[in-house]
């Protein structure tokens, strides 16, 4: 059993995890307005999504990949909108009344998990980037071979949960020291910032011709 595997699947995990955007913004938002759980949740629907496509692109699973780049312009334009409504929502988020919430019916872990997978899985072409590393890796994996595989697929999903687990952990740390009033203006330069890289990351794309 090649457990180098393993270890090069958490690398890829953390890779594509560690930078920063809107969606990992929102996890630590959530985590800041309610509490840890709702950030942890968060954060494993993106690792979720990212592993299903990094479950992709190892296997070359061309009938999907085809289809992605068939209709490409169409993913784009969606991402950029889904990222547009949620830097508007994060925008007009009332920290008060999501505190008032949370603390009158609780928070469905479910709900924050289905969001950021949902989302995430909105944005197919990150199977691209899932294709660059194991080429850069050269990873290859096989259905004849599925403990390998299995390995690689894990180890990515790990990493990217162990991101989550530390930023969210970080991020519930401080946010006692927060008052609402840091919130409210938080949650107004978050959701603006979430709209200027939505905004920035499709121009980059189209220049790009990605």
């Amino acid at each position: 059993m090649d457990f180098n595997l393993l270890w090069k699947g958490i690398i890829t995990g953390l890779a594509v995890s560690i930078p920063l955007g809107p969606l990992g913004i929102l996890c630590i938002q959530r985590t800041v307005n309610r509490n840890w759980k709702s950030g942890i949740f968060s954060g494993l629907g993106i690792a979720v999504a990212d592993t299903f496509y990094a479950f992709v692109a190892g296997f070359s699973l061309s009938i999907i990949i085809d289809f992605i780049r068939e209709y490409e312009l169409y993913f784009k334009l969606v991402g950029f909108f889904v990222l547009i409504l949620l830097g508007i929502y994060i925008f007009r988020s009332n920290p008060t009344k999501q505190i008032q919430d949370y603390q009158r019916r609780g928070s469905s872990h479910l709900q924050d998990f289905l969001t950021t997978f949902l989302v995430t899985l909105s944005n197919p072409l990150s199977v691209f980037v899932f294709i660059a590393i194991f080429t850069g890796y050269s990873i290859v994996l096989q259905f004849s071979h599925p403990m390998e595989a299995m390995l690689t697929i894990g180890g990515i999903f790990v990493g990217g949960a162990f991101w989550w687990f530390l930023i969210t952990g970080l991020a519930n740390h401080f946010r006692h020291k927060f008052t609402i009033n840091t919130l409210y203006w938080a949650n107004r330069v978050i959701g603006m910032g979430v709209i200027v890289i939505a905004v920035i990351f499709f121009i980059y794309l189209q220049f790009k011709g990605i």
